[in-house]
């Protein structure tokens, strides 16, 4: 459960924001979403190598 404590004259807008930060945070969404078909623990491993490769080639490129 997310508790977001309210201060004194803060805008419902501030805590709103505040709120949906911290549901983010706790990754719900995405965990609802990967649920929702399945993916072969192949097809995962691949994907994260995949992502891996990419993150490399941009680090690789910034150190340049």
């Amino acid at each position: 459960m997310i508790i977001i404590n309210i201060k004194e004259n803060e805008s419902i807008d501030k805590a709103l924001k505040r709120f949906k930060k911290k549901f983010d945070k706790t990754g719900a969404v995405r965990e609802l979403r990967a649920r929702q078909a399945f993916t072969k623990p192949s097809v995962k491993r691949r994907d994260q190598v995949i992502k891996a490769a990419y993150k490399q080639k941009l680090q690789e490129q910034f150190m340049k």
